[in-house]
């Protein structure tokens, strides 16, 4: 249970307790499954605001003093409703958006990574050589996510993001290698990876799909090359 308005949370020597939500958008309406990246225009669709709604419902007991969000369209639609939930506007911070990669705008198929013209994008994929790199996004996604947490020390705060930066953020945070094969990311759409944190540090990380029961009806097109889930 949250604690009383205006009363954060702290350990018994006084440090405190803040917890911070990183939730990845809902569904997107693409229909010609392009890979968007960064691209203006792509919105949620009816199915993705239901993700969203589930996301808020989750949420909405929660002590969240913040809501920090991208600034592509499809995270502030899913930060809305959560903000909305708490009587709380959606702040925006470019440090949690998505990653840049070099095939944006292309539609995402077998063709896409057969062409010649694509292959020198794949000479290092630990990098990765398509894209914005792994370290890149780790060093903005934390320091985000450290001045949020400053932001609500000892409440909570919310971000919503974007599935690639959200897992390489986690595995950052757990001291684990960067790199990592895209089909083993566990972070769903509307998914929500929740660090606690005592102080500055940062001791146990959390996973919850309140929109899992929407997920079978979803199509899936990530920010990586090719990578296309349902």
């Amino acid at each position: 249970m949250p604690p009383s308005e205006g009363t954060p949370r702290t350990l018994h020597d006084g440090t405190p307790v803040t917890l911070v939500h990183v939730v990845r958008h809902g569904e997107v309406h693409n229909p010609e499954r392009v890979l968007y990246g960064r691209l203006p225009g792509y919105h949620l669709s009816d199915l993705g605001r239901r993700m969203a709604q589930a996301t808020a419902k989750h949420l909405a007991d929660r002590d969240v003093r913040r809501v920090v969000s991208s600034p592509l369209e499809r995270a502030r639609e899913t930060a809305e409703p959560i903000a909305g939930a708490h009587g709380l506007e959606v702040d925006v911070d470019e440090r949690f958006v998505e990653s840049g990669n070099a095939f944006e705008g292309e539609r995402v198929d077998r063709r896409m990574l057969a062409d010649p013209r694509h292959w020198p994008l794949y000479v290092n994929p630990f990098r990765p050589s398509w894209g914005e790199p792994y370290a890149e996004i780790a060093t903005r996604m934390r320091a985000g996510l450290d001045a949020l947490r400053q932001q609500v020390k000892g409440y909570e705060g919310v971000v919503v993001s974007h599935q690639l930066p959200i897992w390489t953020l986690r595995r950052a945070v757990q001291g684990e290698r960067l790199w990592h094969h895209p089909r083993r990311r566990r972070c769903s759409l509307a998914s929500v990876t929740t660090v606690l944190f005592h102080g500055p540090l940062p001791v146990r990380v959390m996973y919850a799909e309140p929109a899992g029961h929407l997920l079978d009806a979803a199509v899936d097109v990530t920010g990586e090359a090719g990578e296309v889930t349902r």
